[in-house]
């Protein structure tokens, strides 16, 4: 094969394969706004707010408690707007008064036992009114590490977004400099030469 005809051929292919990238990259930039946006816009409708700087200097051991101070306070005052806040208020602020609430027990056998009570009992009011909060903390949870699975899978998106314009800018400057090559390259020019074993005559 003439090495121009390859040179050829082997920088078309990587214009080829700088379109796809391009076209990868730009998608999952697409991708990646839209999740970012999305759950940006989604916990901003939820409009809540971490404690205050002053209640994690204080911790009561009610509403804060000594265990939220090293991760939750990082956020103090602050509108719950990230999927790293999310992670942060869903496990380490909900996640605690919800085994204070439940003593450690889930939504479905803290209404078993609800269940198991005489209706209109106070025992049961009680029980079944400690049975809701936590269904509706543990929904609440579950909707914050929600959006927190999105905002990582969109920050995955980013990277793979920043690999794919990288390298489909090296394949451009591969691609220029094939296309180069086979502008200097002779015509006749063939990839792999033929060598004369030794001894050969060679005539004219």
């Amino acid at each position: 094969m003439r090495r121009k005809v390859f040179d050829m051929l082997a920088s078309v292919g990587g214009v080829v394969i700088v379109i796809v990238l391009a076209v990868a990259g730009s998608l999952l930039l697409v991708g990646y706004n839209f999740a970012n946006n999305y759950v940006r816009t989604q916990l901003a409708e939820q409009q809540i707010t971490f404690p205050t700087a002053a209640a994690f200097a204080h911790p009561d051991g009610q509403e804060i408690t000594k265990s939220m101070i090293p991760s939750v306070s990082q956020y103090a005052g602050q509108q719950l707007l990230t999927g790293a806040q999310a992670e942060v208020y869903a496990n380490d602020f909900i996640a605690v008064h919800l085994h204070n609430i439940g003593g450690g027990k889930t939504y479905a056998q803290l209404s078993a036992a609800a269940m198991a009570l005489p209706k209109g009992s106070p025992a049961y009011t009680a029980a079944e009114a400690k049975a809701q909060t936590v269904f509706q903390g543990t929904t609440l949870r579950g909707l914050l590490l929600e959006a927190y699975g999105f905002s990582l899978i969109a920050a995955i998106a980013l990277w793979c977004a920043i690999a794919a314009l990288c390298l489909a800018g090296v394949m451009a400057v591969l691609v220029g400099l094939g296309f180069a090559h086979a502008h200097r390259t002779g015509d006749d020019e063939e990839l792999l030469p033929a060598h004369t074993s030794p001894g050969t005559l060679v005539t004219a």
